[in-house]
């Protein structure tokens, strides 16, 4: 983190970084039980300061230059905000030292063009080179024979963050042996990540927001040396790929980006 950001409230860094000026923290919104499980239930979802904030501090204070993020929504604006503030501290130095390319830019994929559409309004006209959308359709299918839920594209970059907060359990099109996600009493289970585990680079972080059995699926799953922790408070569930590096340029990126400091110091699982 940046030392002098570390004993901020939430709403003070909000102000520094003015956050609160881009997102309206006091809307409110009650979903009710069933509001997140709910099909017809299609409102975007109210901004929460603490989230956003974390998600804000997560980007400035490990340098991220590349977020994929799956589901759209107020964090997209987070993470150009977040983007912009480190293309402008740190670019020229990545750019002469570092081996990366589509640096400074988040790429969040969804299935629902409402959402995209209305991300993409809400980011304003000098961060929009930050921020990209991918509308993409959800399927059914199997990984290690295992019943579960794939993006039919996603953008070909190599994320140093990786937020899971969609898709929707209800997105998915078709079944497998007749089950689909698309049943309130069923959970949001994808097997993107799985699928480019052995692309991503040691110093990967993934958030997962909530959807505690997708993450239990992806830690079941995984092959590398990730390791996990799961902040019940915020019910927010954290992988990090904590390997040797590949070679000079990762090793760069790691002393860089994270001054040899692992976010998650338990054991690797």
């Amino acid at each position: 983190m940046i030392n002098e950001d570390v004993e901020l409230s939430d709403e003070d860094y909000a102000r520094k970084y003015g956050i609160d000026r881009l997102i309206d923290f006091s809307i409110s919104q009650d979903t009710g039980v069933s509001g997140s499980v709910d099909a017809d239930f299609t409102d975007p979802f109210a901004p929460k300061i603490h989230d956003l904030v974390r998600l804000h501090r997560l980007c400035l204070g490990r340098k991220v230059m590349t977020v994929l993020e799956f589901g759209c929504g107020y964090s997209s604006l987070i993470f150009a905000h977040a983007l912009q503030i480190n293309s402008l501290e740190h670019g020229e130095f990545v750019r002469e030292n570092l081996r990366r390319h589509d640096c400074f830019e988040a790429h969040s994929v969804d299935d629902m063009e409402d959402y995209i559409k209305l991300a993409a309004e809400r980011t304003p006209e000098e961060l929009r080179k930050f921020a990209h959308f991918h509308k993409n359709a959800v399927n059914m299918t199997q990984f290690n024979a295992r019943t579960c839920t794939e993006y039919e594209e996603l953008p070909n970059i190599c994320p140093d963050l990786v937020y899971l907060d969609g898709p929707s359990q209800h997105a998915a099109t078709g079944t497998v042996n007749g089950i689909t996600t698309a049943h309130p009493d069923r959970l949001p289970m994808s097997c993107d990540l799985l699928k480019i585990e052995h692309f991503f680079l040691p110093g990967t972080l993934i958030i997962v927001d909530g959807r505690t059995a997708n993450a239990r699926f992806l830690r079941a799953n995984f092959q590398r040396r990730w390791a996990y922790r799961h902040d019940e408070a915020s019910d927010v569930h954290y992988f990090e790929l904590q390997e040797t590096a590949l070679g000079k340029y990762n090793r760069l990126q790691l002393e860089f980006c994270l001054d040899n400091k692992w976010l998650l110091e338990q054991e690797v699982s």
